[in-house]
């Protein structure tokens, strides 16, 4: 087991990585013991690893209880929310009760916003189980649901007590989910560390071919990476900013072809190649650093275009993006691999050609 820490003071919390962590009491008596535990997880991951966990926080002198919510994106609604909190008053939990997220990202996400906002607030631990929870979304405590207009528009900063990062539990994943967690890796490597970049063409094969050794660097180095920005702009008042490579175009693929029918890794595979196509027009990259980023995406079996929608539709979905400043779009835009930065005023045909050449 690796434990990596993510440095915010009194709200700092550890990163474990390893095999077969899911299952040891040791890594929950801490926050655990004593404690009334909602779990929330969904159908598909309850099936595989509610047991265990239920079983371990028992064994660490909690009392457990569960609660599930629909798989897919579809799920993270007000709703669903609801759903939560309902279910959390009718077993009388109280503000001295825990939560423990037990899924991917969108059960992190509504979980996370549920401990932020449950009685004005309780802790919680992350149980990522899939490939994009475990080296983004569990990581750096954003908590939301979805709107109608716009993904992650309502939500909280809400950190973690933990993290647990099995990565056993990606021996159930679907491939297809595999590819859209290595998205997330990637984008750690082509803002923040080019040698990263390297190595991930180097091992693209190991990844997908799930070799447990390069899915334990390839998670701890994205960890890393994520927690060095973390620790320095918790609430995204300016460098954290960068960690949305790619997803104000990917936020509005979701959006534009409705919650679900990509997944959120797909959406920012698409966004990323469009955001270095804007990086070139727009000066700042190379075009051979931009072919890098579509080969790189591309080698992992993900899409290296979006769905073919009206570049003023993305336009108008982006319009919405949380990184808008005084009513101007500003963009993720990379001056190298390796290397990003947040820029806005940017020429509005530069953005139009840029999505209209990324579409399939």
């Amino acid at each position: 087991m690796r434990t990596l820490d993510v440095a915010l003071a009194d709200r700092s919390y550890p990163i474990h990585i390893g095999s077969g962590l899911l299952g040891e009491p040791g890594l929950y008596a801490r926050h655990a013991a004593g404690r009334r535990v909602a779990v929330i997880s969904n159908p598909v991951v309850a099936s595989h690893y509610l047991g265990p966990v239920q079983q371990a926080l028992a064994r660490a002198g909690a009392r457990p209880v569960s609660v599930l919510i629909e798989d897919g994106e579809q799920a993270k609604t007000w709703e669903t929310l609801d759903r939560v909190v309902g279910a959390m008053l009718a077993e009388q939990l109280g503000r001295d009760s825990l939560i423990v997220a037990l899924g991917g990202g969108v059960v992190g996400d509504l979980a996370g916003f549920a401990a932020a906002v449950y009685q004005r607030g309780i802790p919680f631990i992350q149980v990522p189980t899939t490939l994009l929870a475990q080296v983004d979304s569990s990581v750096g405590g954003k908590t939301a649901v979805n709107h109608a207009r716009g993904k992650n528009m309502v939500g909280a900063f809400h950190q973690p007590l933990a993290v647990i990062a099995d990565v056993a539990c990606l021996d159930t994943l679907p491939d297809r989910e595999l590819r859209a967690g290595i998205a997330e890796v990637i984008k750690h490597g082509f803002i923040l560390d080019a040698d990263f970049v390297e190595w991930l063409e180097a091992n693209m094969e190991r990844l997908l071919g799930r070799d447990r050794d390069a899915l334990e660097r390839a998670i701890s180095r994205s960890c890393e990476l994520k927690a060095q920005v973390v620790a320095a702009d918790e609430r995204e008042a300016g460098r954290r900013a960068l960690l949305n490579f790619g997803h104000t175009f990917g936020h509005a693929i979701e959006a534009g072809v409705g919650y679900g029918e990509w997944l959120h890794g797909e959406a920012v595979a698409a966004g990323m190649v469009m955001a270095a196509e804007l990086s070139v027009r727009a000066g700042t990259l190379r075009a051979e650093d931009a072919a890098r980023v579509a080969a790189l995406i591309g080698s992992a079996g993900l899409p290296v275009r979006g769905p073919r929608l009206a570049p003023e539709r993305y336009l108008e979905l982006m319009q919405v993006d949380k990184k808008a400043a005084g009513g101007e779009m500003r963009f993720i835009l990379l001056e190298g691999l390796g290397h990003a930065t947040l820029k806005g005023g940017l020429d509005a045909r530069h953005v139009r050609d840029s999505i209209a050449a990324c579409m399939q």
